[in-house]
């Protein structure tokens, strides 16, 4: 398949209201969209660091300039059979994994057109509607967080997950559980916690929570690996996981009871089914992680959630859930509680609509060879 013209957008998407984390408050989310061409056909993927270098030390701005310069040039205009190819074109530039994942997703879904299938045919998944989870982010008290969670609740999500840093109170979970004893909770600390707080992980215990997500710095697998010895909650790791080998060294530290793939942090859908393979091997299940994306990534993120070590609900979300109008057409919609569809149609149904990128581009390039 010869990788005839690449565009790409930089693309500023305001969210409905403001989403806080343990790293921050966000009122829009940045994003690189590509565009992929070859002959006649094209596909479009996204790829979603943030504006700031706070979830990861890759930023939206860096990872347009990044594949302007240095990774589209490298791959345009080339006969490109595989994505195993594709990315090794691409290793002679270490690390930069959300800026990789752009050209690599779009790859996929261009090749998945090219053969006419769904994009999770390819990947080796199955053509069945995807679970899905809802996740709040932190709120100004308590009744709004309870609203919220009986919203979720009664929209059918199977589960809630709850933002959680060393600013939250504890009693606030001891609140959210007395209120919903037997509904399925995990917390979110984006690599907020070190080893020093391992009291308050071992009162954490007594909720009953299904994971804690990310607790402590992304590099310290040997400090989860301690802390996940001395507490009986299941700890996930997401930040930590942005290579095929960090998930590899988790396994096998064993770091973690879960893991979060999100296929821009970790390179690629190549990558993301190679850990996904890994850790199915070892017995440890899997889930696909969100970044706020539009359409066109949430769409690719259900496809990928297909496969079958995928067994806690997704971070995948309604367009409605995070914007007043998604960027992408066919938007984002429940199929039915708590389930989104997979494609119908070859690679995935989801793009642009025009007037939507005309308005929210901050800066566009296109690379031929």
């Amino acid at each position: 398949m010869k990788i005839d013209k690449i565009e790409l957008y930089h693309v500023r998407m305001p969210l409905r209201e403001p989403f806080r984390t343990a790293f921050g408050k966000q009122d829009v989310v940045h994003s690189v969209l590509v565009k992929m061409s070859s002959e006649d056909e094209y596909s479009w993927a996204e790829t979603t660091p943030f504006r700031e270098p706070c979830y990861s030390p890759e930023w939206t701005g860096g990872a347009f300039l990044l594949i302007k310069e240095f990774l589209a040039p490298r791959i345009v205009g080339l006969d490109i059979e595989s994505a195993d190819e594709l990315l090794k074109l691409l290793s002679r530039f270490k690390g930069n994994s959300f800026a990789k994942a752009g050209l690599e997703i779009a790859w996929w879904v261009l090749k998945a057109k090219m053969a006419h299938k769904p994009l999770h045919q390819l990947l080796g998944g199955k053509s069945h509607p995807v679970s899905v989870g809802a996740d709040l982010g932190m709120q100004d008290n308590i009744s709004i967080l309870l609203r919220k969670i009986e919203q979720a609740i009664e929209e059918g999500y199977p589960r809630v997950k709850l933002k959680f840093s060393p600013e939250c109170d504890i009693n606030m979970l001891k609140t959210i559980r007395d209120a919903f004893p037997d509904y399925t909770f995990h917390i979110d600390c984006n690599a907020s916690f070190t080893l020093k707080h391992l009291n308050l992980f071992k009162k954490i215990d007594r909720f009953e929570l299904s994971m804690i997500e990310q607790p402590l710095s992304p590099i310290d697998f040997i400090g989860h690996a301690k802390l996940q010895r001395c507490i009986g909650t299941p700890i996930c790791l997401d930040e930590s996981i942005n290579s095929v080998e960090a998930a590899e060294q988790a396994i096998q530290l064993e770091s973690c009871q879960y893991i979060n793939i999100k296929p821009g942090r970790v390179g690629g859908l190549l990558n993301a089914v190679k850990i996904h393979d890994m850790c199915e091997k070892a017995g440890i299940p899997c889930w696909v992680g969100g970044m706020l994306e539009s359409a066109i990534g949430s769409g690719i993120a259900v496809e990928l959630a297909t496969l079958s070590n995928f067994k806690y609900p997704a971070d995948i979300f309604p367009s409605k859930t995070f914007y007043v109008e998604d960027l992408a057409a066919p938007e984002i919609t429940l199929c039915a509680p708590g389930k989104i569809d997979v494609s119908k149609v070859p690679g995935i149904p989801y793009k642009p609509k025009q007037m939507m990128l005309k308005l929210w581009t901050v800066e566009k390039a296109v690379v031929k060879p």
